[in-house]
């Protein structure tokens, strides 16, 4: 490592600590000698000058925060001595042209994806079985049971292997030995899927469709109709009981808002016109049998990098996520936008302190002002409630240096890059325009995602610094950690290690461009991310209350 700090900013008055730095080292920055009144832990901040009560800590070049008491030269900033404090926002002001990067490399490059009749392109080839209403949530399940191990989707389940051992164990009497059982690390032979050009049949339960408010019910059947028309989505099952408040019309509706006439397999049974339960699952399994044979026929073919939709997201972010990580994957976006392509940044808990950059990156007042409008409509429910967005950041978060949701969303918003926002979405709305969208979500990483989904991502970037076993059931999503550590720490998570960019081994244009390559070939079946892997297929709808 040749750097042991950085200055992510010129305007900044904290340094961002590389490495683990001991009390009483003395570094230099720009001619200037500066000795540490305290150790600082690599991800962790200390502060250039003394700074006073009151006074504003920048960091990005944007305010991240407020200091409570007297801070020394070189002394460590915490939540002990900082307080959040975000910059305000206002109309939009004209921001200059955007220098788009250079993307002669990937003019002509492909990916190999499943072309939907509505001009979409899927990086993956999946059936969706999905309940209106929670009271389905069983019958889902047993369609799952029924399906998956005999059509050869089921994951191998080493741990019940691992049980089956210790219950042999116990039964003769040997629990002594039950402490020296490892892990198989061998798997039986399984046959194949049947249907070898799908890629599996996902099952989303929730907890919604009835009871809560209208708005929650019109909102879980937006969501639905987006999966649905996601173009890794082959076709559709849904089951419903019939009086619940999420009642197909609506989804008939939202379907038709997002996709005009649909034209995907779309199975829809009512079990209270089925009558008993054994008529609705038979019907159910036998329909979606033969539309899976159906849908076995798609294969994929070449496709542009434009009909790639990349969503942005970060979690259990660190210090090091708006360094290393995040900056690569905007820059990553950045390309993408040159190449005709889209991406999704959403979570706007995650984007206060820097809504006024992204303002005047908007296209249009009109998309600016949309922005602004939802921002301050999420902060004032959080208020309501007596949150806030200064509550965002987590315990593992202000654990690694994240000690201020301002702080926070400064580093996140790096995931965006530079280019210009043409689009702001309001969840669950689906992406209709090319370039840089924003959606509105919640900073939780599976509400967030699972409205990415829905918004019609194909791909997803998802950052973390610290570890996060969570995915999509229908969306690639490829990990990417901020150091190396964590990288070495949890292979079976992490897809591409980000840490060269801490250590200064990559640049973040490098970095960026490494990962669009490996963009292509997840999106092309040649590499499996290893959320799919392990089938982390979590799904949780966001009920349109207060969640930071």
């Amino acid at each position: 490592m040749t750097n042991k700090f950085i200055k992510i900013h010129p305007a900044d008055n904290v340094f961002v600590a590389l490495t683990d730095l001991p009390t009483g080292e003395t570094i230099e920055y720009h001619g200037t000698n500066l000795t540490l009144v305290n150790e600082i832990p690599a991800k962790h901040k200390f502060v250039e000058r003394t700074m006073q009560p009151g006074d504003t800590i920048y960091m990005y070049g944007v305010v991240v925060g407020k200091a409570t008491e007297v801070i020394p030269a070189g002394g460590a900033i915490g939540t002990h001595n900082v307080k959040h404090e975000a910059a305000s926002f206002t109309t939009r002001t004209e921001n200059g042209n955007w220098k788009m990067p250079d993307v002669a490399r990937w003019r002509n490059k492909t990916f190999l994806g499943f072309h939907r009749p509505d001009g979409q392109v899927g990086t993956a080839n999946y059936w969706i079985v999905v309940p209106l209403v929670f009271c389905e949530n069983r019958n889902v399940n047993v369609i799952k049971q029924a399906f998956e191990e005999e059509l050869g989707f089921s994951k191998y389940n080493a741990y019940k292997s691992y049980v089956r051992e210790l219950v042999q164990l116990h039964q003769q009497g040997n629990s002594e030995k039950i402490e020296q059982v490892i892990l198989p690390t061998t798997q039986p032979t399984q046959h194949g899927p049947l249907f070898a050009q799908i890629d599996g049949i996902k099952f989303l339960t929730h907890e919604g469709g009835c009871g809560g408010t209208r708005q929650d019910s019109e909102a879980l059947c937006g969501l639905i109709a987006g999966y649905m028309h996601n173009p890794n989505v082959a076709g559709a099952t849904v089951l419903s009981l019939g009086c619940q408040n999420a009642q197909p019309a609506i989804l008939k509706k939202k379907l038709a808002e997002r996709a005009g006439e649909f034209k995907k397999p779309f199975i829809l049974l009512e079990q209270q016109k089925e009558g008993t339960e054994n008529e609705l699952l038979m019907q159910a399994i036998r329909q979606t049998f033969l539309a899976l044979a159906e849908a076995n026929k798609q294969e994929r073919k070449p496709a542009p990098l434009s009909k790639l939709v990349v969503g942005l997201e970060c979690g259990g972010s660190d210090g090091f996520s708006g360094i290393s990580a995040n900056p690569a994957i905007g820059h990553t976006s950045d390309l993408l936008v040159a190449l005709g392509g889209s991406s999704i940044l959403s979570e706007f808990p995650e984007l206060c302190g820097v809504e006024q950059e992204l303002i005047n990156r908007a296209v249009d007042d009109a998309t600016a002002n949309r922005f602004s409008t939802l921002m301050r409509a999420y902060s004032n429910a959080a208020k309501a409630v007596g949150s806030g967005f200064d509550m965002n950041p987590s315990p593992g978060n202000i654990k690694d240096g994240l000690i201020t949701d301002a702080m926070k969303s400064a580093g996140a918003a790096k995931k965006g890059g530079t280019s210009p926002i043409v689009a702001v979405l309001d969840y669950p709305e689906y992406r209709t325009q090319p370039g840089l969208n924003l959606l509105c979500t919640p900073g939780n990483d599976v509400e967030s995602t699972t409205a990415l989904a829905g918004a019609g991502c194909n791909i997803i970037l998802f950052t973390t610094g610290l570890g996060t076993p969570t995915g999509n059931p229908i969306t690639p999503v490829i990990k990417l950690s901020s150091n190396t550590r964590l990288a070495q720490k949890m292979p079976d998570l992490i897809d591409v290690d980000c840490g060269p960019v801490i250590t200064g081994e990559k640049t973040i244009e490098q970095a960026g461009e490494d990962i669009l390559e490996y963009i292509i070939e997840v999106a092309s079946g040649r590499i499996k991310a290893k959320a799919q892997q392990l089938h982390q297929d979590d799904f949780i709808p966001w009920k349109r209350g207060v969640s930071l």
